[in-house]
């Protein structure tokens, strides 16, 4: 029974509320998510986030009420396909993924359920009846009889990620108690002030993000150079050089100015700087010495005054 006209127009405003409160979206994928653990998700969310969950053609609709004054939003309009629900929050965006996708539960496999991992069954002892020998044979898995029982020989992959499980294949990890898959809440997409992204996008290092953009700013800066057009990021590098330039031309001519002047005096007796070095060094360590001494003199006098207890030699 689809939702009244009431219904339809509660949601739209619930919609509209959302989106102008939080910044952030998360689109997510809420396949083979049951009431109680959606109930948990909600309850892990709460202060950091809103889910809403409706009906896609009744999303759309509310999404393209509000396009008008929110154009925006009509980023999220091709994600809204498949089994999908909003996650609305102004947090941390890294944290509330992490929150979404940590509640996730175990379940067994059903005949025709989408494999969202590899699933292999182990070698050992099955504790099953030689009886049921048929089951493995239909799924070429080598078995030998021990002690009476089904024993697997090797490791053997029954399932492939992204295909359908079979109905062989369903009742063999049922019979072996194996509950290979997990489901929960997946983020498909991210709506951030604007932009959508992928999630792995957060994964993302800041330090990898720094290095691009200061790769980013040497380009910019080496192109700026190249064609001589001044840029904020090669303005500094323009003035080194052209100081770098006047310093050459004071040096090979008679002008000099401040910046040049010690650097001439330099290049005409570059000994009298080579022989300052050294001198320089001793007087540095003749004043180091000169304060040690300063220093151990008031303690030996201390040590003369307590000895001598303030009395002569014949007293």
């Amino acid at each position: 029974m689809g939702a009244t006209r009431a219904e339809k127009e509660k949601y739209f405003v619930k919609l509209r509320e959302l989106m102008e409160t939080y910044p952030s979206i998360f689109v997510v994928n809420v396949d083979n998510v049951g009431s109680n653990q959606m109930h948990q998700i909600r309850v892990s969310l709460r202060g950091k986030g809103v889910v809403l969950m409706g009906k896609n053609t009744m999303v759309r609709r509310a999404l393209r009420s509000i396009l008008s004054e929110m154009p925006a939003y009509e980023r999220l309009l091709p994600h809204v396909r498949g089994n999908i629900g909003f996650v609305f929050t102004s947090g941390d965006l890294k944290d509330i993924r992490e929150s979404i996708i940590a509640n996730r539960v175990r379940a067994p496999a059903r005949a025709g359920a989408l494999a969202n991992v590899d699933v292999v069954v182990p070698a050992g002892n099955t504790g099953m009846e030689p009886g049921k020998t048929s089951f493995f044979q239909a799924l070429s898995i080598p078995t030998k009889i021990a002690r009476g029982t089904i024993e697997i020989v090797a490791d053997i992959k029954v399932v492939t990620s992204g295909t359908r499980v079979g109905s062989s294949e369903a009742t063999l990890l049922n019979m072996l108690n194996i509950s290979p898959f997990t489901y929960g809440m997946t983020v498909l997409q991210i709506y951030d002030q604007g932009t959508c992204f992928h999630p792995d996008v957060l994964d993302v290092d800041e330090k990898d993000l720094l290095d691009k953009f200061l790769s980013g700013i040497k380009t910019i800066a080496s192109i700026s150079l190249a064609l001589h057009y001044p840029t904020i990021v090669s303005v500094v590098h323009s003035l080194v050089n052209s100081y770098k330039n006047i310093l050459a031309v004071s040096l090979a001519t008679d002008y000099t100015f401040e910046g040049s002047a010690k650097v001439k005096e330099y290049l005409e007796n570059p000994d009298a700087f080579a022989a300052a070095a050294p001198v320089a060094a001793a007087a540095e360590e003749t004043t180091a010495a000169a304060a040690e001494e300063e220093e151990a003199a008031p303690a030996e006098e201390a040590e003369e005054s307590d000895d001598d207890m303030g009395f002569g030699l014949f007293d």
